[in-house]
C-alpha cells in the first residue's frame, strides 16, 4: 500500500489513542529517592539493590563494550524496555518525539500546506491545500520535488523531507519541481505560515445528506465539527434529512475532544467516565444542554481503524441511543495515556486510566459492537496482505474487563472511492428510508436515562 504522508501531520502519523494532556513535574533520581510533586518517597532496600544493578551494567557497558556506544541512546532504550514491558502505549518521549506529540495534538505548525508521497525517490505533491502557501505560490498535484533548498531530496527518507520542509512561520523555503510538461525543472520560493490540521472534512451526499469525516482529536476538531454542521446546514436548508459521522481509520487523539465532539450530538447525560488506580481519582464527563444538529439522524460509521477518542465518541452516541453505530468492530483500545513532563529531556507519556462508556461498558480489548454490522470487502490486491487489527492482539496489553474470546478489531479499510464504499451507500439508504434494519432508527425508550 502507498505510505501517504501529509505535510499537516508535520510527517508523522501516530495514532496517539485518548490522550490526557497534563502539566505534570515528576523527577526521579534512581540512585538515591524517588521524587514525586517535590516529595520524597523512600525506597525499600531491595529496590535500591536492584537500581544499584542498573547502575553497574550501564557503566560496565559504557566502559567495555567493544564499541563506544551512545550514552543517551542506552539510557533511552533502558527507560523504554521498562515502559514496553508495562503494555503498548506507554514510552519515554524524547525532546523531538515530544515537539512532533504537541504538533499531532495542537494540530497546526509551521510549513507549506501540502499533502506529499514518495514516487521513485522523490517527493510526490499529492496535493496542495487551499488557502496555504504552497497554492498561492503555485506548487500543483503531480509536482516531484526534486530538491529542498538546493539539497538532493533522493537518499531522504519521507519523514526526513517532510521535516526539511516544514519550519519556523514567515522563513523562506525554495522548492525544485519536476513538472509534467515543463522543459526543465522549476524553482518555487515558498513562505512558510501557520497551517492548521484539517481532521474534519465535510460534503453533501445527494442534496439531503450530510456527510462528516473526522480523521482525528486535535484542539482544532470541535470547531472543525462544529463548522461542518454550520456549513451543511446553511448548503442544504430544509431538505437535510441526517448526517453520517465517518469515524473510520480514526486513531484517537484528544480525550476533551471526544467530549466536546460527543457533547455535540447529546442534551444531557453522561459522555465517558475513567477510572484508574485509585477510585478517588476516578473522572466523569457529561453533555451540556443542547444538540447542535437539532435531533436530526445520525448515523456513526466505524471499524478496526477506529480507536480510542473515535470509541469514546461512538460509545456515547450508541448507549444514548442518540446515532446508530455502522460497520465492523472497532479496535478496543480503551486507555487514556497521560503525557508527563520530563521538562527540557521530553515527557513521559504513561497509562494512567481506563475509560468506560455511559452504559458502564469497558472498551479495552473488545471495542464497541456495530448495531448494525456491515462488512467492507477487501480489493483482491490487498486480500491476504491486510490483517484484522485489535488491542487484544498487542502483545502485554490491558486485559479488558468485558474483553471475550472474539476479541477486537476487524478490518481497516475504506474504498478511495465513495461509489465503491458499501458501508457509506449503506448508512445513507438508512437515512433516506430506501433500507430498513431493525436497528434503525434508534429505540429512544432504550436510551440511558441518567441526569447529567
Amino acid at each position: 500500500m502507498i505510505r501517504r504522508f501529509s505535510m499537516m501531520m508535520a510527517g508523522v502519523v501516530l495514532g496517539v489513542g485518548a490522550t490526557l494532556l497534563v502539566s505534570q513535574g515528576s523527577t526521579k533520581n534512581i540512585f538515591g529517592q524517588f521524587w514525586s510533586g517535590g516529595q520524597a518517597v523512600a525506597a525499600g532496600s531491595e529496590i535500591y539493590r536492584q537500581l544499584n544493578i542498573f547502575g553497574d551494567v550501564f557503566e560496565r557497558v559504557r566502559s567495555q563494550y567493544v564499541k563506544k556506544p551512545e550514552e543517551q541512546k542506552l539510557i533511552k532504550s533502558a527507560i523504554n524496555g521498562m515502559l514496553s514491558s508495562l503494555d503498548p502505549h506507554s514510552s519515554y518521549l524524547d525532546a523531538k518525539e515530544q515537539a512532533d506529540m504537541r504538533i499531532q495534538t495542537k494540530g497546526e505548525f509551521g510549513g507549506l500546506g501540502i499533502e506529499v508521497t514518495m514516487e521513485n525517490e522523490l517527493v510526490k505533491v499529492i496535493t496542495p491545500i487551499d488557502d496555504t502557501p504552497a497554492s498561492k505560490a503555485g506548487v500543483i498535484a503531480g509536482d516531484l520535488i526534486n530538491k529542498i533548498d538546493g539539497e538532493n531530496v533522493r537518499g531522504l527518507t519521507l519523514q526526513q523531507a517532510v521535516e526539511k520542509m516544514r519550519g519556523l512561520v514567515n522563513t523562506p523555503i525554495v522548492l525544485t519541481v519536476i513538472r509534467k510538461g515543463a522543459d526543465r525543472p522549476i524553482d518555487i520560493t515558498i513562505v512558510r505560515a501557520i497551517i492548521k490540521i484539517r481532521s474534519v472534512r465535510y460534503s453533501v451526499e445527494g442534496d439531503d445528506v450530510g456527510y462528516i469525516r473526522v480523521t482525528g482529536f486535535t484542539e482544532q476538531t470541535n470547531d472543525g465539527l462544529n463548522n461542518a454542521i454550520s456549513k451543511l446546514r446553511e448548503q442544504m436548508g430544509d431538505s437535510l434529512k441526517g448526517y453520517v459521522l465517518d469515524l473510520r481509520l480514526n486513531p484517537g487523539g484528544l480525550l476533551d475532544q471526544s467530549v466536546s465532539v460527543s457533547d455535540t450530538f447529546l442534551d444531557r447525560g453522561e459522555i465517558v467516565s475513567t477510572r484508574g488506580r485509585n477510585p478517588e481519582e476516578g473522572r466523569r464527563y457529561n453533555a451540556r444542554p443542547g444538540d447542535k444538529t437539532g435531533g436530526k439522524p445520525i448515523i456513526v460509521l466505524i471499524n478496526g481503524g477506529s480507536a480510542s477518542a473515535s470509541e469514546i465518541v461512538a460509545g456515547a452516541l450508541q448507549d444514548h441511543r442518540r446515532a446508530t453505530v455502522l460497520g465492523t468492530r472497532s479496535f478496543g483500545k480503551g486507555s487514556v495515556q497521560t503525557i508527563i513532563s520530563l521538562g527540557s529531556n521530553g515527557a513521559l507519556r504513561l497509562t494512567t486510566a481506563l475509560y468506560y462508556t455511559p452504559a458502564g461498558r469497558s472498551i479495552q480489548g473488545k471495542g464497541i459492537t456495530p448495531d448494525i454490522v456491515v462488512n467492507q470487502p477487501l480489493p483482491d490486491n490487498l486480500k491476504g496482505r491486510v490483517e484484522a487489527a485489535g488491542e487484544s492482539k498487542l502483545p502485554r496489553h490491558i486485559t479488558g474487563a468485558d474483553e471475550d474470546k472474539d476479541g477486537s478489531g476487524s478490518f481497516a479499510y475504506i474504498p478511495p472511492d465513495k461509489k465503491d464504499d458499501i458501508q457509506l451507500n449503506f448508512a445513507l439508504d438508512l437515512i433516506r428510508g430506501v433500507k430498513k434494519n431493525a436497528a434503525y432508527p434508534p429505540d429512544p425508550e432504550k436510551a440511558l436515562k441518567k441526569k447529567s
